[in-house]
């Protein structure tokens, strides 16, 4: 990266892999105060005035910058409300979900800004979030923390923990389940039977719909299951719940409707194989 200035910083997973020392999936760059402005000296792809988001070159690749900012949640769970673009990095930092994603690292001398301690979490691989209505605002902040907690080894801070559990034994299925599939795609597709066994454990399963069972099955028999396939694992992982509130496709409605299928029909040459694990995983 070429493009460099005082207020503008490296943000979220980008510090936190690097202060591990491994592979970032994404760079993530913010700018302290109103991004579109600035901008406006460089090449412009296109803005996004409403999130004060702007795409543009920088030594022949596009990048994403986007303008600290406020945001407030006036319907709990569904996607947040910017009230206010070019705000402090303390307050756009402290929006975000755990303390480990709320830092920033500077661009023009590599300085990190660590205002809720998340170096410190960081050491003792604690997954915390910034404030106690942080579930209540966005739930899928939870499948969130299970995917870091697989990923990086890291378990949930006490207080976190307690805030979660209080959470799933209240929760509010008025929430956008288009966000909720995001974040299991991501979590699943890791393939990692550690996942599936907590989201069972600590009744993770619960924020998928009401009346969920929890199936008896280890994460272990459907991660060795999968093992050498190029099938996609959040769905076979997923098909031991009621996925009623999550948008399938065509394609991910036809695997699970043929795995129902083969409780009373043998497969076929046109079963998808997906569908036949399935099978076998649920009838084992």
């Amino acid at each position: 990266m070429t493009l460099k200035d005082k207020n503008l910083y490296f943000v979220g997973g980008v510090v936190r892999d690097e202060i591990l020392g491994v592979a970032s999936f994404d760079t993530d760059y913010c700018y302290e105060g109103d991004a579109i402005e600035f901008s406006k000296i460089l090449n412009v792809i296109k803005t996004n005035p409403d999130f004060g988001t702007v795409r543009v070159i920088d030594d022949g690749n596009e990048i994403d910058i986007a303008s600290t900012r406020i945001e407030e949640y006036p319907r709990k769970g569904h996607l947040p409300k910017v009230t206010k673009i070019g705000c402090s990095l303390k307050d756009d930092l402290r929006r975000r979900d755990f303390t480990i994603n709320a830092m920033a690292k500077r661009t023009t001398d590599g300085e990190i800004i660590d205002y809720f301690d998340g170096c410190s979490d960081i050491e003792k691989k604690l997954l915390k979030i910034l404030h106690k209505d942080s579930f209540i605002d966005d739930p899928t902040r939870i499948i969130r923390g299970l995917k870091f907690s697989v990923r990086l080894g890291f378990e949930l801070e006490e207080k976190t923990r307690f805030l979660q559990d209080d959470y799933l034994e209240n929760i509010n299925y008025d929430m956008s389940y288009h966000r909720v599939k995001k974040e299991l795609v991501e979590t699943f597709n890791l393939n990692k039977a550690e996942a599936f066994d907590k989201f069972v454990e600590q009744g993770i399963y619960r924020l998928l719909g009401k009346n969920q069972i929890a199936p008896e099955i280890k994460g272990k028999d459907i991660e060795n299951a999968l093992q050498g396939t190029d099938f996609t694992p959040w769905l076979i992982y997923m098909s031991f719940f009621n996925l009623s509130n999550i948008e399938l496709t065509r394609a991910e409605k036809r695997i699970l409707e043929w795995a129902d299928r083969l409780k009373t029909d043998e497969p076929t040459n046109n079963t998808p194989k997906e569908s036949i694990i399935i099978h076998r995983l649920r009838n084992a």
